[in-house]
């Protein structure tokens, strides 16, 4: 097998034990249980990576604590696979920023914001110009779109609800589901803080659902979509991280 479905492979793992945590059916995830029964250490670590903030979101959306070992994995996975601060990456570097915010705040040790600074362009252009590039781009950055959090990521998305709902539009019609989830869980995230849509979040979720056939991490897109939709709108805490 090679390394990168071994990655991939590892990654989908963890989504269902994220998932489980979330919705209640698996337990607390225990990132380092999984770390040390993992058949290959280094591909759990790089799933620890690629799933970033949304190892979190038992954590933030559910309330269950972050052990110190766990918190340890996610530093243990940065010191594995360190960030890159390529311009060329700069959606990686932002998500990167968002786990190393929320595991700051999670694990209450403020220093571990460090693991991964802040991108040396913090801007997040809106989408005037480009809306189905940018919305292609705010799927990318999906996990952002979660409790804890605030950035010009996420003030981009508060002034793109147009582009977002045109963007999920669009990814249902070419049947990319992938992305019109992710897409869903901005809208979704955006109704909790009580943006008004022109698009209904619910109905969308839905037609995922039930004609996506999402695997791990899009099922996991999709039920934290849910968490936010099965809120009363307007319902977010004031204020959220600034990452």
């Amino acid at each position: 097998m090679s390394s990168h479905s071994a990655f991939a492979e590892a990654a989908d793992a963890l989504a269902d034990g994220v998932l489980g945590a979330l919705s209640g059916t698996g337990g607390a995830v225990q990132l380092a249980r999984y770390v040390d029964d993992a058949p290959d250490t280094l591909a759990a670590l790089a799933a620890v990576r690629v799933l970033g903030a949304d190892v979190f979101s038992p954590h933030l959306l559910a309330g269950h604590p972050l052990p110190a070992q766990d918190a340890a994995v996610v530093v243990k996975a940065f010191d594995a696979f360190p960030p890159s601060d390529a311009p060329e990456e700069a959606v990686v570097a932002r998500r990167d920023h968002a786990t190393a915010v929320l595991l700051a705040r999670l694990s209450g040790d403020d220093t571990l914001r460090t693991v991964a600074p802040a991108p040396a362009d913090d801007t997040a252009p809106g989408p005037a110009e480009d809306w189905s590039g940018w919305s292609v781009r705010m799927a990318q950055l999906a996990p952002l779109a979660t409790l804890g959090l605030d950035s010009p990521v996420h003030e981009s998305a508060r002034r793109g609800v147009l582009a977002l709902s045109r963007g999920v539009s669009r990814s249902i019609l070419r049947r990319d589901f992938p992305t019109a989830v992710r897409l869903v869980r901005w809208l979704a995230w955006l109704r909790y803080e009580g943006v008004e849509l022109p698009l209904d979040p619910d109905i969308a979720a839905e037609h995922v659902r039930l004609v996506g056939g999402p695997g791990p991490r899009a099922a996991l897109d999709l039920a934290i979509a849910r968490h936010f939709l099965e809120q009363r709108p307007g319902t977010a805490p004031r204020k959220a991280a600034h990452t």
